[in-house]
């Protein structure tokens, strides 16, 4: 998977997404000092939420209040929003600083929007995973799609999943759990790896809502290929997504974590070739502790295993030297050689 120059996969190190969200609460200065923050951290991608409120909810959602806030829905997105306007400044402004704009769509008009500002790729928030008309028209525009999969069953997501790739759309499936703050008990990091099972064909990662970067870190371990966490430049600022936003110490200590954390995977069981300056004061070899003279036999009374294993006889072999005779006169300390042994394979 690939977004404008950026390679998304296992081979690659973990993309890191800063979303700023509505975090701004409508201020275009204020999203901007973020993106200057999330810059000074390192961050490579920057999220924002597209909202064109009428087009996106009825005028029930007045009457819905979110668990995280104390105001209707409604009411948050019509003042966090930015216009046509901002958004299009906005994204210039991240894209000058050699950063990637992403955006979710809560609707068919921000989908539309975003596609008339030229984005080169589409998040899909977890409240729009089973929305499959929004999801059909968005993999219309062919474009590589990192679907949040939070609050939906592995069902569910098949049927999202058969739309993407009914239109060859390269697509990421992201675990999340959507209560603001999460848990650890609720991160689930075993959904993640089923996305992994039962979608193969799937980038997958985690978009997590915790206090830390605990989840994220772990979830890396496993294999994630996208970690996605809101941001803000200060916590002391106000809004619903404050409580669960890293900041910029935290942005660049999980950018630098996850890095260090993919270069330990994979592997196999073995020494390292430059594990050898170890082995040889670590490992032990087969020494004489008594003077031996020429046709003793080896026992448990003159032989034992002492470290460096620089000597030719490994610690291993020890019981196969017992009973063997003795070739040459032998001083006590001298690590054994198979020349002065009998009756082994030279």
């Amino acid at each position: 998977m690939k977004i404008g120059k950026r390679n998304i996969g296992p081979e690659y190190d973990p993309l890191v997404i800063a979303e700023i969200g509505i975090n701004h609460n409508g201020s275009l200065q204020v999203a901007k000092e973020m993106v200057d923050a999330a810059y000074e951290a390192g961050a490579e991608i920057i999220k924002h939420q597209t909202h064109v409120v009428d087009d996106e909810m009825s005028k029930e959602a007045k009457k819905v209040i979110p668990g995280n806030a104390e105001v209707s829905i409604y009411d948050i997105m019509s003042k966090a929003a930015l216009n046509e306007e901002d958004e299009t400044e906005l994204k210039e402004y991240i894209e000058s600083k050699n950063m990637i704009f992403l955006s979710t769509p809560f609707s068919r008009a921000a989908a539309d929007r975003l596609e008339k500002l030229g984005v080169k790729a589409y998040k899909i928030g977890s409240g729009e995973c089973n929305n499959y008309p929004l999801i059909e028209h968005i993999a219309k525009f062919r474009k590589p799609m990192i679907i949040s999969t939070g609050m939906n069953d592995i069902e569910s997501i098949k049927k999202t999943v058969a739309i993407v790739e009914k239109h060859h759309v390269p697509y990421a499936l992201l675990h999340t759990t959507n209560l603001y703050p999460t848990t650890p008990e609720q991160v689930r990091l075993g959904a993640m790896l089923e996305l992994k099972e039962n979608f193969p064909n799937a980038i997958y990662g985690l978009s997590d809502h915790t206090l830390n970067n605990n989840a994220c870190l772990a979830a890396t371990a496993l294999g994630a290929s996208i970690l996605e966490r809101h941001f803000t430049d200060t916590k002391d600022r106000e809004g619903p997504d404050i409580v669960c936003s890293m900041d910029k110490e935290e942005l660049k200590e999980l950018i630098e974590g996850t890095k260090q954390i993919h270069k330990m995977l994979g592997g196999k069981k073995e020494a390292l070739k430059d594990e050898q300056v170890t082995i040889d004061f670590a490992f032990a070899t087969v020494v004489t502790i008594k003077p031996i003279k020429k046709g003793e036999k080896f026992t448990t009374e003159n032989i034992w295993v002492k470290r460096p294993g620089t000597g030719e006889i490994k610690a291993e072999y020890y019981n196969d030297i017992l009973g063997k005779e003795a070739l040459c006169d032998i001083a006590e300390d001298t690590h054994l050689s198979k020349k002065m042994i009998g009756g082994i394979k030279k």
